[in-house]
């Protein structure tokens, strides 16, 4: 850190503790609500969303070989494989706006291009399928629809355009980083190396499979099991350590892990205290006033589906808790083209994913990309207000 970075920072965090009004109810209310916030988010997602998450993204820097990531999200990929198996990711990770940062980081520098790696980096959270059937059932078939639609044709869409504008200069970043085995080493059986990560997916999967609303059903027996599933699974993967890895390779793998958990989780839990400062948990108030959301949401105007896209966006939303949140805001007579717009942008963005995209690929990709994302968000929530109107 710069020395001059330092110091706008020490007078940054001097102005705000000198001029804050701590004795207001409000600001102190808000300030509850942040660490009420984050503790909620430790307790609920962290030990079994972000850790496995985390050694994912570290499995895949160290064992994943950087040409089969180039082959199928490098910058010279064939755009119909690459934008296909990017789009659909949701469908298999089922994750939240923070939990694929880790994910991202790992694809993005072993070697991905800016387009397939920020398709994946939108589909991951934003085509999760329980959350999209769970908006068709509470919410209407209609915006299940759409919303299903809607994020599939976005991740291909922001994909695209962050090629087009950084492509090149994604070229030369990509150029001369692969990394051929060294000689005399064997690699292991593909089918080998499919497993271990499926493994790994499993364990994420299971670990952070989400309550249903109604006992019943599949998923509701699937939740029952789920932490058996999971310690089933963990004991597989201390199988497949102890018969197919070396030493070295699980030491590269913890201290891979280990190099994404600093970058990643400082930024992650700042932002989730500005999240809670400003907007308080779900159904609390915070430091803005709900009454001004409702207010500004309502109807199908630009600036509603505006709101609601940036709204959302610095929102975070922990996976499946956008419906609940929707449902009451559409009780308060929300319009329906702001609440898809709200769908699209809130699960893929929120201010500690934004803070945390930035440590990865810079600020300048990160306002480009976050704005694509509003921006779709706002002209779909129109087009779907005035259709359904």
């Amino acid at each position: 850190m710069k020395e001059r970075t330092k110091l706008l920072l020490m007078v940054g965090v001097f102005i705000a503790v000198h001029y804050t009004p701590f004795t207001s109810e409000t600001v102190r209310k808000a300030g509850l609500e942040a660490f009420l916030m984050l503790q909620e988010y430790a307790r609920e997602h962290v030990l079994a969303c972000l850790i496995p998450a985390f050694f994912i993204a570290g499995a895949i820097a160290v064992f994943i070989s950087q040409a089969a990531v180039l082959k199928y999200f490098g910058a010279q990929a064939k755009k119909v494989l690459s934008y296909s198996v990017a789009s659909i990711s949701g469908t298999v990770l089922a994750v939240c706006s923070c939990t694929v940062l880790p994910l991202f980081a790992g694809i993005y520098m072993r070697g991905a291009g800016i387009g397939p790696a920020t398709a994946f980096l939108y589909s991951g959270p934003a085509i999760n399928v329980l959350a999209i059937v769970l908006t068709a059932r509470v919410l209407g078939w209609q915006l299940g629809l759409a919303r299903a639609v809607g994020a599939v044709f976005f991740a291909v869409i922001v994909g695209l355009s962050m090629h087009a504008i950084y492509g090149k200069e994604e070229m030369q970043r990509s150029g001369g980083q692969l990394v051929l085995p060294e000689e005399g080493e064997k690699p292991r059986p593909l089918w080998k190396e499919v497993m271990y990560m499926a493994t790994l997916v499993g364990i994420l999967a299971f670990a952070a499979w989400a309550k249903p609303k109604e006992p019943v059903g599949i998923w509701m027996a699937v939740w029952r099991a789920h932490w058996y599933i999971t310690a089933g699974l963990l004991v597989l993967l201390g199988i497949e350590l102890w018969a197919w890895f070396r030493k070295e390779e699980i030491h590269s793998w913890m201290d891979s892990t280990w190099g994404f958990a600093k970058q990643i989780l400082p930024l992650l839990f700042g932002g989730v205290l500005m999240a809670g400062f400003l907007l308080g948990r779900p159904g609390h108030e915070a430091l803005i006033p709900e009454r001004w959301i409702h207010s500004l949401v309502g109807g199908n105007s630009l600036g509603a589906n505006l709101f609601a896209s940036v709204s959302g966006a610095l929102m975070y939303f922990a996976t499946l808790t956008e419906v609940p949140i929707l449902q009451g805001l559409l009780g308060s007579r929300m319009g329906q083209g702001p609440a898809l717009a709200l769908l699209l942008a809130g699960p893929a963005l929120s201010l500690p994913n934004m803070l945390v995209i930035r440590s990865i690929i810079g600020t300048q990709k990160t306002l480009v990309y976050c704005g694509l994302v509003v921006v779709l968000s706002t002209l779909a929530g129109m087009f779907y207000g005035h259709l359904v109107g």
